[in-house]
Formats: C-alpha cells, structure tokens, sequence
C-alpha cells in the first residue's frame, strides 16, 4: 500500500465517530502506544479505542442498556424524597376541590 492509496475507515459496529477527545500523556506512554499501534497495523486511535472499550465492558457500563444504572439513581432519589406530613392524609387527591372552594369564597367577597 502506497502513502497516497485511499484507504476506508473502519469503525467498531460501523459507528461514525464524531467526537474527539484530546488528553496530556507522558511521551513514553504516547511512544509505546504508537509501537503497539505500529506491531498491529493500525492506528493509535484504533487501539485507544479498544482500550477504552474494555474498560467499559469490564465494568459493566457500556452495555447500551442502563437499566441497572437508572434502577439504582431512581431508588438514590427516593430515599430522598419523602412526604410532608399533616392532617389530611388524602389532601393530594382533594387538593383540586379544595382551591375551587377557596377560590369560590374569595370571589363571594
């Protein structure tokens, strides 16, 4: 393959990418990524991408279903939530009622 040759991009799962992402490395890190990437006939991208990716999946977080993770912050958000206490138990299903009467007895006035 020449310099000039034209060659397609392939992506995991044919996913464009569009994001870029830019971080400071040690020069020895960005040298051995770049030898790995040279051993393995791809680019530096390619197997930062990889890496990246079992990460994720080690962790159980890029699975595309978040299931799990929404289960668990809606119990975090109850356990804050809460109800306020007072002398009618049953004031959320009457409330309507109750402003059409208050609001009848100020226009009675």
């Amino acid at each position: 393959m020449s310099l000039t040759a034209a060659r397609a991009c392939t992506t995991l799962y044919d996913m464009a990418k569009t994001a870029v992402y830019s971080w400071r490395l040690s020069s020895e890190r960005r040298d051995a990524l770049e030898r790995e990437a040279r051993r393995e006939g791809v680019s530096v991208a390619q197997i930062l991408d990889r890496i990246a990716e079992q990460w994720l999946a080690e962790r159980g977080r890029d699975s595309g279903d978040d299931a799990v993770e929404q289960e668990r912050l809606r119990r975090a958000a109850l356990a804050c939530a809460g109800t306020i206490h007072g002398r009618d138990p049953h004031r959320s299903e009457t409330v309507g009622a109750a402003v059409r009467a208050r609001l009848a007895r100020r226009r009675a006035t």
